[in-house]
């Protein structure tokens, strides 16, 4: 018996779509009410990493799905972190132009 069969074994599915939910639900409030471009990314990173559950959970409990599920799961950490360079390029633009990063005060690149 390997590790992740003793690992996925011992605990029921929807263990983990809770905790994806509960994951995904915080990321979401996270995006809606902050103002600072850093924490909106953080819960972006939240949702991605909720999807990232769901995915790998689900390869593991079904027979038939093999590794699609954690090789998708591979894709989407590859996306964020490309992602995560993407905004954070953007954000230093936004904090050498307006000496803040908070993202409704910066609907213009220039003043």
């Amino acid at each position: 018996m390997s590790f992740s069969d003793f690992a996925f074994t011992r605990h029921p599915l929807e263990n983990f779509l809770v905790l994806s939910a509960a994951l995904f639900v915080l990321g979401v409030y996270t995006i809606i009410t902050r103002k600072n471009a850093v924490s909106i990314l953080m819960g972006v990173e939240l949702v991605l990493n909720a999807a990232n559950i769901n995915f790998v959970a689900f390869s593991q409990y079904m027979p038939k799905a093999g590794i699609h599920g954690s090789v998708f799961a591979i894709f989407v950490i590859l996306l964020a972190a490309a992602e995560a360079a993407v905004a954070l390029a953007i954000i230093i633009g936004i904090y050498q132009n307006f000496g803040h990063v908070d993202v409704d005060k910066a609907d213009v690149m220039k003043e």
